[in-house]
C-alpha cells in the first residue's frame, strides 16, 4: 500500500511546473529495547556508590536481563492482537544486542505482518556514544574526569560531547540520515523501530520539528520506559517535514496488561543525575 497520492506535494526546482510527492511511512512505531544486564548492573553500581558499573561486555553486546524478554514478548503479543494488515511489515533495529533481542522477540510473539521483511540493522539508531565516560557512574565521572562533569553542567546534554563519544546533536544527524532512508525507501509501510532511550527521544525531535528547550523538557518529565511505544501515523495536518503524527508517546500497556512489570532504569554508559534546576542538564539518558 502507497499513500504517495495522498501526500502534500512539493515543487521541482529542475521543473516547478511539475509536482514532487513527499515520501513518509504510512505509521511508525519507535521502541525502546527491554530491560538489560546494564540496566541493571548500572541501578547495583548508584545504589552502591561505585564509580563504575560492572559490565563483562562490550555496550555493543550487552544483553537483555530475564525481565527484559519478557517485557519483549508481551509486547510482541500486542502488536499480534492487530489485525494482519495493520501490524509492522518493516522492522528496523539497533545493531546492538539489547535491541536486537528485543525486536526477535515481538517477531517471535506474532508481533509482526505476514508478510514482513527479514530484520533489518542500521548502525546509525545505535546507542549515544559516551567515549570516556563509558561505564562510569556519577561518581566515577567526578573522580576521574571533574572537567567533563564541569562542561556537561555548563553546556547541557544537548551539546556536550565527551572525548570519543557524542553529543545529542552528533545523534541527530546521524538520524536524519535514517529518516530519509525510511521515508525514500519505506514510504507506505508500516516501520517498527526498536533502538534506545535516547534515539527516541531525538527522532521526536526531528520528526516534531522541536528545538532544544522543547525536547529538554519532555527528557525531564521522565525516562523512555523498557519497551515502551512512540507511534506515528501520517496526517496531511502533521509536521511539513515528517508527514507523521504523534498518536503515543511512552505507552507501556502492553507490558501491564500481560502482568510484565515496567522498568526506565538508564542505559549503563550514562551516569549522571541531576546537575541543575536547568532541564537541559537534569539528566543524560541514553
Amino acid at each position: 500500500m502507497t499513500v504517495c497520492g495522498a501526500l502534500r506535494p512539493v515543487v521541482s526546482l529542475a521543473h516547478p511546473e511539475i509536482p514532487v510527492p513527499h515520501r513518509h511511512p504510512l505509521r511508525l512505531w519507535i521502541v525502546r529495547h527491554g530491560e538489560s544486564a546494564g540496566n541493571v548492573a548500572r541501578e547495583a553500581a548508584q545504589t552502591a556508590g561505585a564509580a563504575r558499573i560492572d559490565i563483562p561486555e562490550r555496550d555493543v553486546d550487552v544483553p537483555l536481563s530475564a525481565l527484559g524478554h519478557r517485557q519483549a514478548e508481551a509486547l510482541g503479543h500486542w502488536f499480534a492482537a492487530m489485525p494482519e494488515d495493520e501490524r509492522p511489515n518493516l522492522l528496523l533495529a539497533s545493531p546492538y544486542r539489547r535491541a536486537v533481542e528485543t525486536a526477535q522477540a515481538i517477531r517471535a510473539a506474532g508481533g509482526l505482518a505476514p508478510d514482513a521483511q527479514p530484520l533489518r540493522l542500521d548502525e546509525r539508531l545505535r546507542e549515544k556514544e559516551f567515549g570516556i565516560l563509558d561505564r562510569l557512574t556519577r561518581a566515577g565521572i567526578e573522580e576521574f574526569h571533574p572537567e567533563q562533569a564541569v562542561l556537561r553542567s555548563d553546556l547541557g546534554k544537548f551539546y556536550h560531547r565527551p572525548p570519543g563519544g557524542e553529543s545529542w546533536c552528533d545523534v541527530i544527524l546521524r538520524l536524519r540520515s535514517a529518516l530519509d532512508t525510511i521515508s525514500l525507501h519505506h514510504d507506505g509501510q508500516r516501520v517498527l523501530v526498536v533502538a534506545h532511550q535516547v534515539v527516541v527521544l531525538c527522532l521526536r525531535y526531528l520528526l516534531e520539528d522541536m528545538d532544544e528547550a522543547q525536547i529538554l523538557g519532555i527528557d525531564a518529565e521522565g525516562d523512555v520506559a523498557n519497551c515502551g511505544v512512540t507511534e506515528y501515523a501520517f496526517s496531511a495536518d502533521a509536521a511539513p517535514a515528517s508527514g507523521l503524527a504523534l498518536v503515543r508517546y511512552n505507552f507501556v500497556a502492553p507490558l501491564e496488561a500481560q502482568g510484565t512489570t515496567v522498568t526506565s532504569e538508564p542505559d549503563p554508559n550514562d551516569a549522571a543525575q541531576p546537575l541543575s534546576h536547568d532541564p537541559g542538564r537534569e539528566r543524560d539518558i541514553p
